[in-house]
């Protein structure tokens, strides 16, 4: 029986990953794209401009994060490496800050959207329901973006939610807070490992199963 779980948790992190991947590039392209057309090219002259997913893996959080959370057993989670951005380029640095930092969590709400639309045609027919290997992929991508998108809002460096809170709340304590560092992870490794992390997990639920109730899943 234990080799049994562990060959089913070891399935799930092999059809994580590559979602996973895919999941993050479009989420940093979505920043580098957003921030090109606000007249940045910071991102563009480093190669960030790309879909290619290998632009975008982060050691620590795109590599030893997910591990960590599968050889523990709590929800696969990770981070990309943050793409560059230079505000000065920016005609309104805070307005233009604001969208291009919240460009992308809301392209992993797209795909999000994008997969619940595929998961819900395809666990309407019977032919297709019945091939338990997709559904369980279709909806493990919408969990990792509805996470994804959720994840990243959190005020904690180095997520975009602490690039939102500083463009709300510029000042020298945000400004410092912004740039904890490696700090910022430890902070983030806490609050996954506290009780707190319950509440995430209530509202990351609440998004899934409103996007399957919106295209029409019936679970």
């Amino acid at each position: 029986m234990p080799e049994i779980e562990i060959s089913e948790k070891l399935t799930v992190f092999l059809i994580f990953l590559p979602l996973f991947f895919l999941s993050i590039a479009f989420h940093e392209f979505a920043h580098a794209i957003m921030a090109y057309k606000k007249g940045d090219p910071t991102a563009k002259d480093e190669g960030r401009l790309t879909l290619n997913p290998l632009k975008h893996i982060d050691l620590f959080g795109s590599l030893v994060m997910p591990l960590i959370s599968f050889s523990s057993g709590l929800a696969l989670i990770g981070w990309a490496k943050p793409v560059p951005v230079n505000r000065s380029y920016f005609r309104d640095p805070i307005k233009d800050d604001i969208v291009v930092t919240f460009a992308g969590p809301f392209s992993n709400l797209i795909l999000c959207f994008v997969f619940a639309m595929v998961f819900s045609f395809a666990y309407n027919q019977p032919s297709l329901s019945q091939n338990t290997i997709l559904i369980r992929i279709l909806f493990l991508a919408i969990y990792l973006n509805a996470f994804l998108f959720l994840f990243n809002l959190l005020p904690i460096p180095p997520l975009d939610g602490a690039h939102l809170l500083y463009d709300f709340f510029p000042g020298e304590f945000t400004a410092r807070y912004l740039n904890l560092g490696l700090y910022g992870s430890i902070i983030l490794l806490l609050f996954i490992y506290s009780p707190l992390w319950r509440y995430f997990s209530y509202a990351l639920n609440f998004i899934i199963q409103s996007f399957l109730s919106l295209t029409g899943a019936k679970l």
